[in-house]
């Protein structure tokens, strides 16, 4: 009888072992700072799974990321800065074959069948390659629908919020859908579920068409290994962009406000029939004003927007290290820019660029729809080529801060044999193959006696 008493008084062995263990995780916990509990480490956020935190959050991140770039100049700015610089005025192929002439003849039925790549006919392949650029940087990820037509391959870009965020389901032989994208068991895309229309509600949504992947281009920049959806590129300073934006509204009504009192007068010694002389006190350039006796002047002189200047600058530099940009790419002050400070912030901007082109644009835009159009020409009996026929993409120029210092380290590398010619025209945004022939056709131009012409 004791003894039952004490065991129900006392903590059970496999309790006293639970404590112990929990205390030893505490105390690990407690050697990275990190994860320390205490008074610094109240009020951190804590972020989950990837996927899960982009489903919670991903399409009002969205809204409002669209709504600072429709209404943000300085957001606005940045896209237009991204934008530019993934894609530039396009991005081109430059065909992989020892034969010059099989070169030529692809490129040529490639660069012909650009000018209708839209299926809307608005545009043509650049600027498809635009809009997949601008809707990557702003709602995390582009759509693309594929299309074969009698007059061969065409592209439909769509919003990405008809990829159904609300289609999750499991399903038979271990294939599941996420946010409307429906994988194997390995991950890999077998479908995506495509809204006809946008949703304007949550009620009118409309039911999501089962497309197969193999006919979708889903474009965007992975954060981590099995993320599914994108999650806009302007989510670190959606906050910060919007706090801006009241901080500067509410700096502007301030002197607006200040700009409508010159001054304030007040009586010192008030009396029942004191004279109004308020009527005559406007200020004008030049004027002396005798005041009566037992008043007093008080100038409206605010400095609250003469103080605020650095910290201005401060948030504009968090804003753009948020979006990835050198300041002056978001703000457009150049004002304490050189070459040595302009160079050292484009250069790793630059890199982040190539970054983004190579292991993003490449993959999962531009090679797909090489492929599917050589299929589709090489079908229709359109092109006599092979489908294996490979294609190196030529990305635009980067503009130089001294394009003379550029030029003067290309020849100095082709003279030391690290870069080949072809590499040095392809990084100045030209096809090697058309630069010859614009030149032999130049040459060819030229007067007999090879002076210029007149």
């Amino acid at each position: 009888m004791i003894g039952e008493a004490l065991d129900r008084l006392l903590p059970s062995r496999q309790t006293r072992r639970a404590a112990e263990r929990d205390t030893d995780k505490a105390a690990r916990r407690r050697h990275l700072e990190a994860a320390a509990g205490g008074r610094r480490g109240t009020g951190w956020g804590g972020a989950g799974p990837l996927t899960e935190d982009i489903a919670a959050g991903g399409p009002m991140v969205m809204r409002r990321a669209r709504h600072l770039h429709r209404n943000n100049a300085h957001a606005a700015h940045g896209v237009g800065n991204w934008t530019g610089a993934l894609v530039g005025r396009g991005i081109r192929p430059a065909v992989q074959d020892a034969r010059a002439d099989y070169r030529r003849r692809v490129a040529d039925a490639f660069e012909s069948w650009t000018e209708q790549a839209d299926i809307t006919a608005v545009t043509d392949l650049a600027g498809l390659q635009r809009q997949i650029a601008q809707h990557l940087v702003v709602d995390g990820e582009a759509l693309a629908i594929l299309h074969d037509t009698g007059d061969g391959l065409r592209l439909q870009v769509i919003p990405p919020e008809l990829l159904d965020w609300s289609k999750t389901a499991e399903l038979s032989d271990s294939r599941v859908i996420r946010n409307g994208v429906e994988l194997d068991a390995d991950g890999r895309r077998l479908a995506y579920w495509i809204l006809p229309e946008a949703p304007q509600t949550s009620f009118n949504a409309g039911a999501s068409v089962r497309v197969d992947a193999r006919d979708v281009l889903h474009v965007f920049h992975p954060m981590g290994a099995g993320q599914v959806r994108g999650l806009s590129w302007l989510a670190p300073v959606v906050v910060t962009a919007n706090e801006l934006d009241q901080l500067t509204d509410a700096l502007l009504t301030g002197a607006k406000v200040a700009a409508m009192h010159a001054g304030f007068i007040t009586r010192v010694n008030e009396s029942p029939d004191a004279e109004d002389f308020s009527e005559n006190m406007s200020l004008e350039p030049g004027a002396m004003r005798v005041l009566p006796g037992g008043t007093d002047v008080k100038f409206n002189s605010p400095e609250q927007a003469a103080q605020v200047g650095e910290f201005l600058k401060h948030q504009l530099r968090t804003f753009a290290a948020g979006m990835g940009l050198p300041e002056h790419l978001l703000s457009g002050d150049l004002s304490e820019a050189n070459y040595s400070s302009l160079r050292a912030g484009l250069l790793p901007f630059r890199q982040r660029v190539e970054q983004v082109q190579h292991a993003t644009l490449v993959p999962q835009f531009l090679r797909p729809v090489w492929r599917r159009w050589l299929a589709a020409e090489i079908a229709a009996g359109r092109l006599d080529a092979s489908p294996d026929t490979r294609a190196e993409w030529i990305m635009p120029a980067h503009y130089q801060v001294d394009p003379q210092k550029d030029l003067e380290a290309t020849r100095t590398a082709l003279e030391l044999r690290l870069m080949s010619r072809s590499e040095a025209i392809s990084a100045r945004g030209r096809n090697p193959d058309d630069l010859r022939d614009e030149i032999a056709a130049d040459d060819a131009a030229a007067p007999a006696n090879g002076g210029a012409d007149d």
